[in-house]
């Protein structure tokens, strides 16, 4: 990993490297800044698809981080680019909120849930039974089955909630059909997100706080891996996988200086 090229561009996790539990992690603000100032192209990943980029900059900027709507990039578009390019001007029956559902729209589809092209799987903050069974319905009549990620529980303040790959699993347990995760750690999503900065694998870096999501998606789509240990994965965690980040630091705060 030493010969590699210098980093000209970054690519971050959002919850468990810039903030945890809807606080900023120390020294998350001066990297953000530093990233601006010194012109690098960055965004800032979430496999979250219930808000739009613009809505998450306006939560962010309420934790005191400055992170503009295009420098986000959420599953809900990773999602949107991939079906846009599968068929365009498809139609699609989504379980999902704005941030999938204006990510759909912006690429051209069709909402309906009149013989669709796909079903497409998202957060939301309740899951209707009623549209779940609708879902199984157009899958069993032949449409695709496509989810944006596949993390089964999400946090709440009361505690775990089932998120999209719960759902998804019940999904499949009723039709047999195993839905395509766009998100993490499929490295499509990073390979869109460098295609969206116009980035290169060879000086992009990736900095998460999952092994099993974050790292691998990074490592699998050939960038410089960076995992925080602000998050999910502990230090004596690491030696479990049988693959390896490029670095490990305690935090973003550790790489501040590293932005050139």
């Amino acid at each position: 990993m030493n010969e590699r090229k210098p980093i000209e561009c970054w690519l971050s996790d959002m919850d468990g490297v810039l903030v945890h539990e809807g606080h900023p992690v120390p020294g998350a603000e001066e990297f953000i800044r530093r990233l601006r100032d010194s012109g690098k192209r960055f965004l800032v990943l979430t496999n979250n698809s219930i808000y739009t980029p613009r809505d998450l900059s306006v939560r962010l900027r309420g934790v005191g981080l400055e992170v503009p709507p295009e420098s986000i990039w959420t599953s809900a578009l990773a999602t949107a680019k991939f079906l846009g390019d599968q068929r365009p001007g498809g139609s699609a029956y989504v379980i999902g909120e704005a941030g999938l559902t204006t990510a759909l729209h912006e690429v051209g589809y069709i909402l309906t849930d009149t013989a669709p092209d796909y079903v497409v799987l998202g957060e939301t903050r309740t899951y209707s039974f009623t549209a779940i069974t609708r879902a199984i319905r157009l899958i069993d009549a032949g449409a695709r089955f496509i989810a944006t990620n596949p993390d089964p529980i999400g946090p709440s303040a009361e505690g775990s909630l089932p998120a999209c790959g719960a759902v998804a699993a019940m999904i499949t347990k009723a039709t047999g059909v195993e839905p395509y995760f766009v998100g993490k750690p499929n490295p499509m999503m990073m390979r869109s997100a460098l295609n969206a900065i116009d980035g290169h694998s060879e000086t992009t870096a990736m900095i998460g706080d999952r092994m099993d999501t974050d790292i691998v998606a990074g490592m699998e789509a050939g960038l410089h891996t960076i995992l925080v240990l602000t998050g999910v994965t502990s230090k004596d965690q690491v030696e479990r996988y049988p693959f390896r980040p490029s670095q490990v630091v305690d935090s973003v705060a550790d790489l501040i200086d590293v932005v050139e």
